[in-house]
């Protein structure tokens, strides 16, 4: 077997064995591929080829995966592999999660590895980012409790496109997720995503929120005349006040031209305003601004009294009014998990190489 035995696979009477990962339920035989390109069957087993196994290490500020509502200054120790269950057109890390070549992943490192390192460089957390986690569940879990044992968070960002059961298993190994919901139209997922479908996605939500600790924070990329309509920004924040609560934070991110849309223009700041100021009229309490410079969309406001709690300028803290036991002066106590005092990491990224 070259590669580590996965989980999450039955075998089907035809012969082909099927991938129960994810909602694309990839049927195979041996050697052939999933869609991800890096569960493989090989013989009667389903195999994970990139098990310890990086596209590279970065240290980077938790406000960057975007999480603001999790120990805000604190340092994260980023780090991907190769491949996506999305075939998103727009994907902005297309080198890394479309990768058909294994030499992108340049560091190898055992979870125990990843985890003494991010100690050792003083960060709070492990993120597992720049391609989609759940296609390396097995990896992420793993390091997910080494990083526990060393009194490390372990984060994820992820699309949030999985089933059920692995679902459970594995964010049941985790402290905190971004769940990029792409947009909010099944004609989206399935054209632009990749031929994937939008109801997966919003079951991982109601599920993190309603039933795991796991702190949930969602992010939806705003692309021109593809998702930015004022119908369905709306009917996006409407669902998330309404299914999950007004205190779930949302991001609204800038596009680029990148990977098969370069035809399209970056998004203007204007866009992520207008989306940000539909979202808090819908009732959302914590509504945020990403890839812009956008000073009130960088901000944490106490809902209550109108207080600005958290001032950020891109990644770095400029004040921080919340006590010690997390309340604004007005006695409201944002939803989160905050420190008595934020981390001083700052705005910079750090590349990190982990010894073989």
């Amino acid at each position: 077997m070259s590669g580590y035995e996965g989980r999450w696979w039955q075998r089907l009477e035809d012969g082909r064995i099927e991938c129960d990962l994810c909602p694309r339920h990839c049927r195979l035989r041996d050697g052939q591929r999933g869609f991800c390109f890096v569960r493989i069957r090989e013989g009667d087993a389903m195999v994970l080829d990139t098990y310890g196994r990086s596209s590279g290490f970065c240290i980077d500020p938790i406000e960057k995966k975007p999480l603001n509502h999790f120990y805000p200054g604190t340092s994260v120790f980023s780090f991907g592999t190769a491949g996506c269950n999305l075939g998103c057109k727009f994907c902005q890390n297309w080198d890394i999660s479309k990768s058909r070549e294994q030499d992108r992943l340049l560091d190898q490192a055992s979870p125990d590895q990843i985890a003494r390192t991010a100690a050792d460089w003083g960060c709070d957390s492990v993120a597992f980012t720049y391609n989609d986690p759940v296609i390396f569940a097995e990896y992420a879990i793993d390091t997910a409790d080494a990083c526990h044992r060393r009194g490390l968070n372990a984060v994820a960002v992820t699309a949030g496109y999985i089933c059920a059961e692995p679902r459970a298993e594995m964010f049941a190994h985790l402290d905190a997720a971004n769940v990029d919901l792409k947009a909010f139209t099944e004609k989206f997922y399935f054209t632009i995503s990749g031929g994937a479908h939008l109801q997966p996605v919003l079951e991982t939500l109601k599920y993190l929120v309603h039933e795991t600790d796991v702190w949930t924070e969602i992010t939806t990329l705003l692309i021109p005349d593809a998702n930015d309509s004022d119908a369905e920004i709306t009917a996006l924040a409407e669902w998330v006040g309404t299914e999950l609560g007004p205190d779930v934070p949302l991001h609204f991110s800038a596009f680029h031209p990148d990977f098969r849309m370069r035809d399209r223009p970056p998004t203007p700041k204007r866009t992520l305003i207008r989306a940000r100021d539909i979202a808090l009229r819908t009732g959302l309490r914590f509504v945020y601004t990403g890839n812009v410079h956008h000073a009130a969309g960088d901000t944490t406001l106490c809902p209550e009294c109108g207080r600005a709690l958290i001032e950020r300028d891109w990644y770095a803290i400029n004040a921080y009014r919340l006590d010690e036991q997390g309340r604004c002066v007005c006695g409201y106590r944002p939803p989160g998990r905050f420190a008595a005092q934020p981390g001083h990491y700052g705005p910079h990224r750090i590349p990190v190489h982990i010894a073989g």
